[in-house]
């Protein structure tokens, strides 16, 4: 760990974890073939830091996901009464979950946090379940004591440390090249 990143709080993790946990939809920006960002709005359940959604295989968000898998996220809120946004953005790389057993195992997350909601049913030709691992999270709370956005990385192995303002890692496009 260098001088400029020490390692997080656990409350860091838990207020990620809780707005996952407080949010059922997520803004999320694929690039288009273009240059230009194409920003939807999506469900996802997620398992631990790691985030899931549908995607109809029509779309042109999935053919966005799948010539470049980088995908940045937004979630969060300002309701009415709420003096602060709280929320959250990942810069994530987006694979397709083509394991059966995954997708089974996804199903029961979503049975479980959302039980009106239909599961994921991958097999039929018209949807993609994707997966989004996220690399780095910016996340804000002024009311739970974050005033400025945290910046943190997320090691492969889901660990996570915090960035200092100043230090911010730069991405490598050539890391993220589809395959």
């Amino acid at each position: 760990m260098s001088n400029q990143e020490r390692a997080p709080t656990p409350d860091l993790r838990m207020k990620v974890l809780e707005i996952l946990d407080a949010n059922r939809i997520m803004s999320l920006a694929t690039n288009r073939p273009d240059g230009w960002p194409q920003v939807t709005i999506v469900g996802y359940v997620h398992d631990d830091l790691t985030l899931y959604f549908a995607s109809a295989r029509s779309s042109q968000k999935l053919s966005n996901m799948a010539r470049d898998s980088r995908i940045s996220i937004a979630i969060g809120r300002h309701g009415p009464g709420e003096s602060d946004i709280r929320g959250l953005s990942m810069a994530a790389t987006a694979t397709e979950v083509i394991d059966v057993r995954e997708v089974a195992r996804l199903n029961v997350l979503i049975a479980q946090r959302y039980p009106e909601q239909a599961v994921f049913a991958p097999r039929g030709a018209s949807v993609a379940v994707m997966k989004a691992v996220p690399e780095l999270i910016s996340v804000i709370d002024p009311a739970g004591g974050l005033d400025q956005p945290a910046l943190l990385r997320v090691a492969l192995e889901a660990s996570v440390s915090l960035v200092v303002p100043g230090d911010e890692p730069r991405l490598d496009p050539q890391k993220f090249s589809a395959s």
